[in-house]
């Protein structure tokens, strides 16, 4: 990463044992408004009071707001790829859109450190926020995820997940900042375990006990790994998934709660809409029969720098014509969904 890039938050830290996800919406009222931009200047602190106490636990936060919040609470400009998120299939196949203007992605070894890092945040925040969504995740056995499988295998690492990840000099004033996509998977483990292995290999595209990518020859081209692997100028595009296992045995929940970094969410939809809609339209991921989207967010995460600089951003000033511009056009959706030429991917 270039040095004159702002600190980035902990977006490229690696995978730990135990995670919380906290997607809470923002009370209306310029009070409450203040009191998330006041809490903004606190986040470093509250994580270094936490994780001092455990210094080997690799307590960390990562924390994103929504299209419509960052207009509330910070005003004009907006972050160039910051739009609400956007649904994509149909019927009971649909990647759905639930509300949400903060998220928080907490992570440590232990999952006592994650509890108390959440509890101080929200104390913190009061009635200005509302949890609309909580989720404790655990890492499950070597990295799978409730279906088996090995999950976050194509994972970029080092400074390969900061080129993947970290936004550049295309939008220079959120420079070291990323873009995430959260979304709850539920699945129907009875039925999928009524599969055999060899079906459910060629549904994931990879062998279950192995991890290795099954040969092209034989992976159908609606398997997961086909439809969530995209390409540009011949070259794959990565994301960095960070997900984790979830569930509540007595109440039959078994899930997957996916999230994923990106420098711009456009890879991210592009993989939404092969697996909802299919590639071609119609040639949908099947796993999709045994997997359903409960929640759907799409969050920027500001650098570590323009973090800590937030309590001071004052919403009211008066934005330029470029400002609303850029605006509109993210609203409008001229984000060029269709293809994923248009903004760098690499540097």
């Amino acid at each position: 990463m270039p040095d004159n890039i702002p600190e980035p938050q902990a977006v490229c830290n690696p995978i730990s044992r135990s995670a919380i996800f906290l997607v809470a919406t923002v009370a209306r009222g310029e009070d409450k408004a203040e009191v998330v931009r006041s809490w903004c200047g606190d986040i470093a602190a509250l994580v270094r009071a936490v994780g001092t106490r455990a210094p080997t636990a690799n307590l960390s936060c990562v924390c994103g707001f929504g299209a419509d919040a960052w207009d509330m609470l910070f005003g004009a400009p907006r972050p160039a790829g910051l739009h609400p998120f956007r649904e994509f299939g149909s019927g009971d196949r649909r990647a759905i859109a639930t509300p949400g203007d903060i998220l928080l992605h907490i992570r440590a070894d232990h999952m006592d450190l994650c509890f108390e890092l959440a509890s101080h945040m929200l104390n913190k925040l009061g009635d200005a926020v509302t949890v609309v969504d909580e989720v404790h995740g655990f890492r499950y056995f070597d990295l799978r995820d409730m279906v088996g499988f090995v999950d976050g295998t194509e994972n970029p690492t080092g400074k390969r997940a900061e080129t993947y990840t970290i936004i550049g000099e295309e939008d220079a004033e959120f420079a070291g900042g990323s873009y995430v996509i959260v979304q709850k998977y539920l699945h129907n483990l009875d039925a999928w375990n009524g599969l055999t292995v060899e079906q459910q290999e060629l549904i994931i595209g990879r062998e279950k006990l192995s991890d290795v990518e099954l040969d092209d020859s034989i992976k159908p081209s609606c398997s997961h790994s086909s439809l969530t692997t995209i390409e540009e100028n011949g070259e794959e595009v990565k994301i960095l998934r960070h997900n984790m296992a979830f569930g509540r045995p007595g109440a039959k929940e078994f899930g997957t709660y996916f999230i994923g970094y990106a420098r711009t969410p456009r890879p991210i939809e592009q993989m939404l809409e092969n697996m909802f809609v299919g590639r071609p339209p119609g040639n949908y991921d099947r796993l999709l029969d045994y997997s359903r989207a409960v929640t759907g967010g799409l969050f920027f995460v500001p650098s570590s720098d323009l973090l800590d600089a937030l309590p001071d951003r004052n919403p009211h000033t008066a934005s330029s014509s470029a400002d609303e511009n850029r605006q509109g056009d993210a609203r409008e959706g001229t984000l060029n969904i269709g293809s994923l030429k248009g903004t760098p991917q690499h540097e």
